[in-house]
């Protein structure tokens, strides 16, 4: 059996190095042992990986064919159990929000939430990350009162738990863009503000400076940008270069 734990430090390492060729590499070789050995887990397991890294990295053809490879294994829930399910459901539908597939993406979404508020308690942190990313497909869906009531549900998840200020800062910069969807940049003028004004709060708080820190400000230097903020959107760029940097001679 394929050990995922192993797969996962190392894959970890290349991330934190911003190396996504090498996490590639690495995911792609893991991926064919463990159809060798026959190790369904670890392969629908490597499946998700890999979504993730070609949703990252652009890669729509191979993201959606990988989706594809693990709905297989989500038809049989009582062998990989329901919550693998969801959270496979809940990849493949930001791979298809990522790639301007939002119809296909909320369908996805939906199945993982009916999964997740089943089986999960009310503060999970995954119910958090399934409501944040399943307001970014309503959005694109203009459903925008859904998408408001749904960040704010996820905000209320994680706001309780400990170094969750990133993923706050984004869901608070979602519903800036939300509002600027929905009122426009005049009339949604004041409450974007707001909302910028506490996730720049919220990044400046955030104690644990790692490769996922970096990852979460190089994702929010452009939304400060793109609403003027030039000066933080820098701030932010020069954080994540000198976490990458500090990560690579490690």
């Amino acid at each position: 059996m394929i050990a995922i734990d192993r797969v996962m430090d190392k894959l970890d390492s290349h991330l934190h190095r911003n190396d996504y060729a090498a996490a590639q590499r690495h995911l792609i070789y893991w991926l064919d042992e463990a159809r060798m050995v026959r190790d369904s887990r670890a392969e629908l397991f490597i499946l998700n990986e890999l979504m993730g890294l070609y949703r990252k990295t652009g890669k729509r053809d191979e993201a959606i064919d990988c989706a594809k490879k693990a709905f297989c294994f989500t038809e049989n829930e009582s062998a990989f159990g329901s919550i693998a399910a969801a959270t496979t459901y809940i990849n493949a539908a930001t791979v298809y929000k990522a790639f301007s597939m939002p119809e296909e993406s909320i369908i996805l979404f939906d199945k993982a939430c009916e999964i997740y508020e089943r089986e999960l308690p009310e503060n999970d942190a995954r119910l958090g990350g399934l409501y944040n990313n399943m307001a970014l497909t309503l959005t694109d869906l203009s459903r925008f009162d859904e998408a408001e009531k749904t960040y704010k549900k996820a905000i209320r998840i994680v706001e309780g738990l400990p170094d969750r200020e990133g993923e706050m800062a984004i869901s608070y910069l979602n519903l800036a863009n939300l509002i600027e969807k929905k009122k426009g940049l005049v009339d949604g003028d004041e409450q974007i503000r707001a909302y910028l004004d506490i996730a720049e709060n919220l990044l400046d708080k955030h104690t644990r400076r790692d490769g996922y820190y970096a990852f979460v400000c190089e994702k929010c230097a452009s939304v400060f940008g793109y609403y003027g903020r030039f000066l933080y959107e820098k701030t932010l760029r020069d954080r994540a270069r000198e976490i990458y940097e500090r990560e690579g001679r490690r």
